[in-house]
């Protein structure tokens, strides 16, 4: 079961990517179940990045009602592979700084994925990759790494402070950002200091503070965002009301 924390994150979340839908050309169906695994992985890897891949779920056609209520004005139907399906499994493809994360390593080619995946193995539609302490924003890096994906790319920026405290968050970055949170944090003061939230902490000792989630096609454009169920319903959208 999925905690409630997330749960409720992935409805304030969801709210906000259908009040903005008229800003995308296209959107995705992310499971939510498929995003805690993936925060699971990633608090583990701590601070170091990670990548994951996906493909779609061709068992699992968007629902006619839900494409209805997500398209914004300016909808394409047709912008990258697997638009029409929700998301798959994910895949953990490599772990390593902004600097090597991108790259796969030849040799792990076999164990990790089947022979019909193409001649490196990893050519998944759809990708993933953590910006630890860093807004959810794309770098140079991350546009050019885009160019040779099928699909989307998506970007998961996690805020933290490490063990001893000491906090790192980069946020000097012009770009839409996209919180994943619940609808309500709370603070506490101790004297004149006011602290941050925590979500969380993770294996390595690290206090999550925030979260950002954002997904991107190649040609610069942004793409919507909404976390569903395992029936592939966005959580928090009543469908009776659209």
């Amino acid at each position: 079961m999925v905690a409630s924390w997330l749960i409720d994150a992935a409805i304030s979340y969801n709210r906000a990517s259908l009040e903005n839908r008229d800003s995308y050309s296209a959107f995705v169906l992310l499971p939510v179940r498929h995003l805690e695994r993936i925060l699971n992985w990633s608090f583990k890897a701590l601070p170091d990045e990670i990548l994951i891949g996906f493909d779609p779920m061709d068992t699992m056609p968007m629902d006619a009602e839900v494409i209805q209520a997500c398209c914004g004005a300016e909808h394409d139907s047709d912008l990258f592979a697997g638009q029409n399906f929700v998301i798959g499994e994910p895949h953990l493809v490599n772990r390593g700084n902004s600097y090597s994360v991108h790259h796969v390593p030849e040799e792990w080619m076999d164990d990790l994925f089947a022979s019909n995946r193409g001649s490196r193995g990893a050519r998944f539609t759809h990708w993933m990759h953590t910006h630890p302490n860093c807004v959810a924003i794309p770098s140079e890096a991350d546009a050019d790494a885009a160019q040779h994906t099928d699909g989307v790319d998506m970007i998961l920026g996690i805020e933290f402070s490490n063990p001893d405290g000491s906090v790192f968050w980069f946020d000097d970055v012009e770009g839409v950002r996209r919180p994943l949170k619940p609808p309500t944090r709370s603070w506490r003061r101790w004297g004149r200091r006011r602290q941050r939230s925590v979500l969380g902490r993770s294996s390595t000792g690290h206090r999550i503070h925030g979260l950002e989630l954002i997904a991107y096609h190649r040609t610069g454009v942004g793409v919507n965002v909404l976390l569903v169920d395992d029936e592939g319903m966005p959580h928090g959208l009543n469908m009776d009301s659209r």
